[in-house]
């Protein structure tokens, strides 16, 4: 049983070191080489709707604000993305993706988009079933991670 613990823990690093590996090569192309991985990560975040407020992109994100911040005054820099203050609240700032920022967001969905259809394409729908099992198992323990106090 040891062995095939071993086995799972070292086949779950593996593809997450690949997995990290390939969406930088496949995202960051010549098009978008001024944003890093981490950039378009935020910018799936904001998204594609009208306007989204910086706190909810950090708790998305599990960063704080301030470190969003940083990020997010690169990417206005960079036309990727324009803030503007609420209205209503001059506290709430709003964000929007860019025509730059979104023409970001569709190239980093279709990524996903092809990750994901390779792997159902390759599936039964019984294999599909035990997998997504076993990624509930391992999104579980993630989060229950997260729940836990600091030592």
């Amino acid at each position: 049983m040891d062995e095939i613990r071993e086995k799972i823990n070292t086949m779950l690093v593996s593809t997450f070191h690949e997995l990290l590996e390939l969406e930088e090569k496949a995202i960051i192309t010549d098009e978008f080489k001024d944003i890093s991985n981490n950039d378009m990560h935020i910018i799936e975040a904001i998204g594609n709707t009208s306007e989204s407020r910086m706190t909810d992109i950090a708790k998305k994100l599990n960063i704080t604000v301030g470190s969003l911040t940083t990020s997010m005054n690169s990417l206005v820099k960079k036309g990727y993305v324009e803030r503007s203050r609420n209205e209503n609240d001059r506290r709430v700032v709003n964000v929007r993706l860019l025509d730059k920022g979104m023409a970001a967001f569709e190239h980093h969905r279709k990524f996903h988009e092809d990750m994901t259809e390779a792997l159902i394409s390759c599936l039964t729908t019984e294999e599909l079933n035990i997998w997504m099992k076993s990624l509930d198992a391992l999104t579980n323990f993630f989060h229950a991670q997260k729940c836990k106090p600091s030592v």
